[in-house]
């Protein structure tokens, strides 16, 4: 058994998006067997506990009076639903479990994300991607059994002269896949450029601060600016979550209605 607790932590800007191995087991059961634990799935396993734990918190079944957490778990609830409505319809609330499912895991990893030293699952190229391609690929599963056939009309615009659909449902199904790419790509630019910004910052600042104590009163300024950026990456995070689970749910809109 090896365990790498140096891997915990995080030393240079690009760093903290790496997938390590924190813990490796080595048993020669079948041959051999290599078990390995990385920071990936750890997070991952923090998140879901996390998840799971306010939740179990918020259970308001046995309480006369709603506690602070029942409060703001039926508020975030609310605020979903009111965006499934929205987006999807009311006669598809059936998808809510899913957008809320969903808010909730994107949330929780990009505000864990904003703990010094820690790792951002959503800054993880595979992570981004392989929720964006799942998601994709149900979408377009649902829009077949649905529409069957008839799916494929989504490509070829309403109106079209006969001599253009060639061209323009070429064009339409390429933007159709480039979703699978996009939806990902987005929730990881974003957060990746906020949280290497952020920690570019905090080592400059921390030299500043460090070298000597004229230089630790002017940085004070910066320091306030530098605070104000964390602030904002802290929104960004809410709002990425917010739009990666609006496109989603406008995603399943299209497949259901052909809009």
């Amino acid at each position: 058994m090896i365990t790498k607790l140096s891997n915990l932590f995080i030393f240079s800007p690009l760093e903290q998006f790496e997938v390590t191995s924190l813990l490796s087991f080595n048993a020669p059961i079948l041959g051999h067997i290599s078990l390995t634990l990385t920071n990936l799935a750890l997070y991952s396993l923090l998140i879901l506990f996390l998840i799971l734990g306010l939740h179990y918190m918020g259970n308001n079944e046995t309480k006369l009076l709603p506690s602070k957490w029942s409060i703001s778990l039926e508020s975030l609830f609310s605020s979903i639903n009111s965006m499934v409505r929205e987006q999807i319809g009311t006669s598809n609330e059936i998808y809510l479990p899913f957008i809320y499912s969903l808010f909730c895991f994107v949330l929780f990893a990009n505000l864990l994300g904003n703990v010094p030293y820690s790792f951002v699952i959503t800054t993880s190229a595979i992570v981004c991607l392989g929720l964006s391609f799942t998601i994709f690929i149900g979408v377009t599963l649902l829009g077949l059994s649905i529409h069957k056939l008839n799916f494929f009309s989504f490509f070829v615009p309403s109106g079209c002269p006969l001599i253009l659909v060639p061209m323009l449902s070429l064009i339409e199904f390429v933007s159709y896949v480039s979703r699978s790419v996009s939806l990902g790509v987005r929730l990881f630019a974003n957060l990746v450029a906020g949280h290497s910004l952020v920690k570019i910052l905090s080592t400059f600042l921390y030299k500043l601060f460090s070298s000597s104590i004229l230089m630790f009163i002017i940085t004070l300024l910066p320091f306030t600016i530098f605070i104000t950026l964390t602030g904002l990456e802290l929104a960004v995070s809410v709002i990425q979550t917010y739009v990666f689970c609006l496109l989603v749910s406008s995603y399943l809109k299209d497949a259901i209605e052909l809009h």
